[in-house]
């Protein structure tokens, strides 16, 4: 019997280096559902999405186990997503200069074809570097398509100066808790 090939509902390389990293064999199929919800605990949003995401690939591949994942920054009580633009980068930037944020990353492993949706979450707290705002400026708008407008495993990106949790929470992929949910599902 041929072995699942695993689904990864995602367009980022950083996921794609994780689990290319961790030896996992898979096929990338992007999910295209939006990223709209009416939640407000942190947790509670990057699981929920992390499901949708997979959920939406699924449908496309019922006999194929499906892992989505989705990570947001919580900072001063504000939920930071990726900024739209230049100027909201630069305002991310400026919130989190100097201060403590926790990073939230949800996985989801829906497999169809054997009723699975699996999901979870992990979280790590990151400490902002105190940068002059010029720095932030030079910082600002290079990294737009990450939550919080900074990007922590970019040799180049100085942003973050300690984390404490796991780094790939931070990266948008703890392999810890994809490992665990792939074994609960029979993947090896």
């Amino acid at each position: 019997m041929k072995r699942p090939v695993l689904v990864l509902a995602s367009r980022s390389p950083r996921r794609v280096s994780l689990l290319r990293a961790a030896g996992i064999k898979f096929v990338r199929r992007p999910s295209s559902c939006a990223e709209t919800h009416d939640l407000k605990r942190p947790s509670a949003i990057v699981k929920t999405l992390a499901l949708e995401k997979a959920m939406d690939v699924a449908k496309k591949f019922p006999g194929s186990p499906v892992l989505g994942s989705d990570t947001l920054v919580f900072c001063k009580g504000r939920i930071l997503g990726k900024p739209a633009d230049h100027g909201e980068s630069m305002r991310l930037l400026r919130m989190q200069n100097g201060s403590w944020q926790t990073v939230y990353s949800g996985v989801a492993l829906v497999w169809l074809d054997k009723g699975l949706a699996l999901s979870g979450l992990e979280k790590s707290r990151c400490k902002a570097r105190r940068l002059t705002p010029e720095r932030l400026e030079a910082l600002a708008g290079k990294h737009m398509d990450k939550a919080g407008a900074y990007a922590v495993q970019d040799a180049e990106d100085e942003f973050i100066e300690k984390i404490d949790g796991r780094f790939d929470t931070v990266v948008g992929l703890p392999m810890n808790l994809v490992k665990k949910l792939m074994k609960r599902a029979g993947l090896r």
